[in-house]
């Protein structure tokens, strides 16, 4: 079978981020990538101008297309603003993906700092979603909002959060140390079994950080499309994304924070 993942999220115009970082992703890491668009951004590397949300009806329409047709053997969901959208996402979902693994990256701030999610979307989303997703992949911030806390400052409080996560009803829970400090960036992967494995890989100094959380999380989706076991396919998510983005002073994309470098094995 041809593995085919799909994307659940917003459109960034600037194509860093988003639904065009992670069908990059995908292709990159030999997955086919299918796209059901929740948001259009008018957004570039300096921030995000204006956000237009797709009706709920009409992002339920496209899962039905997607799933009644396509072989799906993963799922990605980023950009869900509102909270007609999440009860669309989480009743599609529902009704079509039975065992393929869900991963839900919680996207609340853009990298320019710019929010993209109401208030009342994080708890819909904390209701609707995460007992529905196979894995969490929230960074620090967005683990303190799920859990309405201040956000880490050290790896042993990152774990803390991520395990009250799980006691929320989450399955599992990859926490992203990218904004952390230190000379490495470290992701710590949790389970409800107790499971709790610890990814590093040296902080890499560049203004050039645009989707890296997008494509973290869509390199695990294109992982377990490709039928790896979670832990695998967060390795080899870290070391994607580590790649992406020491290779991403190799692209001159914009005037702000650019984007990694997707295509990094193929060209620069």
């Amino acid at each position: 079978m041809t593995p085919i993942a799909v994307t659940i999220a917003g459109s960034d115009s600037s194509g860093g981020a988003g639904i065009q970082a992670d069908l990059k992703t995908f292709a990159a890491l030999r997955v086919y990538g299918a796209s059901v668009i929740t948001a259009l951004t008018a957004q570039n590397t300096q921030g995000v101008q204006a956000i237009h949300d797709v009706p709920a009806d009409f992002v339920a329409a496209q899962i039905e297309s997607v799933f009644s047709d396509l072989a799906v053997t993963a799922v990605k969901i980023g950009m869900l603003s509102q909270v007609a959208t999440i009860e669309a996402v989480a009743a599609g979902l529902a009704r079509h993906a039975g065992r393929i693994p869900i991963v839900l990256d919680p996207v609340m701030v853009a990298t320019s700092g710019d929010r993209l999610i109401s208030e009342t979307a994080v708890e819909a989303l904390r209701r609707h979603l995460l007992p529905l997703a196979h894995l969490v992949t929230p960074n620090l911030p967005e683990t303190a909002t799920l859990i309405g806390e201040p956000a880490a400052d050290t790896e042993n409080a990152a774990v803390a959060q991520g395990r009250r996560l799980l006691a929320i009803g989450a399955r599992a829970v990859l926490v992203k140390g990218g904004h952390g400090v230190g000379s490495e960036s470290v992701d710590h992967l949790m389970s409800s079994d107790g499971t709790l494995r610890r990814f590093a890989a040296p902080r890499i100094e560049t203004r050039n950080t645009h989707g890296t959380g997008c494509t973290l999380s869509a390199a695990v989706a294109a992982g377990l499309a490709r039928g790896l076991p979670m832990v695998e396919a967060v390795a080899q998510a870290k070391r994607y994304v580590s790649a992406a983005i020491a290779g991403a002073d190799g692209v001159a994309v914009g005037r702000g924070h650019g984007p990694v470098h997707h295509f990094h094995a193929l060209w620069t």
